[in-house]
């Protein structure tokens, strides 16, 4: 396999692997799909993808004092992440799926909303940097025979994949959504605002366990 070949190889490959975990924000796509069809979640991996790309930059661009200063303040970090992570189940726990599913409401869907609010919970949990180093290193995908040229093929790979995934996964929560009625859609935003109020509680739990330890 070629230069070009490996890096793009390995950029697709990462950038499917970062936007696989079923955190937070594979659970907002499923629910926006289920809610408001489509194409709002996929623009919301969209959102999270571009933020997972400027991670991955920062990390292929050695700037030490990012991962210096997330070392340092990664339990603060993650607390204000948590933070709005449970705001936002809060929100969606207290949302009435009716209002997105009345046939008579013709107002457009908002993908630049749904496009920030995939970039911000993404940026939002920067500690996501150590996964992608660890990413970087099981696909080598930092060799110093590299040029720029290189580089920006696989920069270009890994957002691909992760626009890949979303939708993939957009596409198959699409096809079963005409199974879902009024209740089931209402029962979904309850279980799945529960499960991110969960992550944002033990987020929370970790992070001021980890600040009390360290002072």
């Amino acid at each position: 396999m070629d230069s070009f070949s490996q890096i793009v190889y390995s950029g697709l490959i990462i950038g499917v692997l970062i936007s696989a975990p079923m955190g937070p924000i594979g659970m907002l796509c499923i629910q926006r799909t289920l809610n408001k069809g489509r194409w709002p979640a996929f623009f919301t991996g969209v959102g999270a993808a571009l933020s997972d790309l400027i991670y991955c930059l920062l990390t292929g661009l050695g700037l030490s004092f990012v991962t210096d200063f997330i070392e340092t303040n990664q339990n603060v970090l993650q607390i204000l992440g948590s933070l709005v992570l449970g705001a936002f189940a809060f929100y969606l726990f207290r949302k009435n799926p009716a209002r997105t599913l009345q046939p008579h409401d013709d107002k457009p869907n908002n993908f630049f909303a749904d496009f920030g609010t995939g970039f911000l919970f993404t940026f939002s949990n920067p500690l996501i940097l150590f996964f992608i180093i660890g990413l970087f290193a099981r696909f080598n995908f930092l060799l110093p025979e590299y040029r720029y040229y290189h580089y920006t093929l696989g920069y270009i790979s890994i957002f691909c994949g992760a626009l890949m995934w979303w939708y993939l996964i957009t596409y198959f929560v699409n096809k079963v959504r005409a199974h879902f009625n009024l209740r089931s859609m209402w029962l979904i935003n309850r279980i799945i605002a529960t499960i991110l109020f969960i992550m944002a509680a033990v987020g929370c739990y970790l992070s001021i366990r980890g600040y009390i330890s360290q002072t």
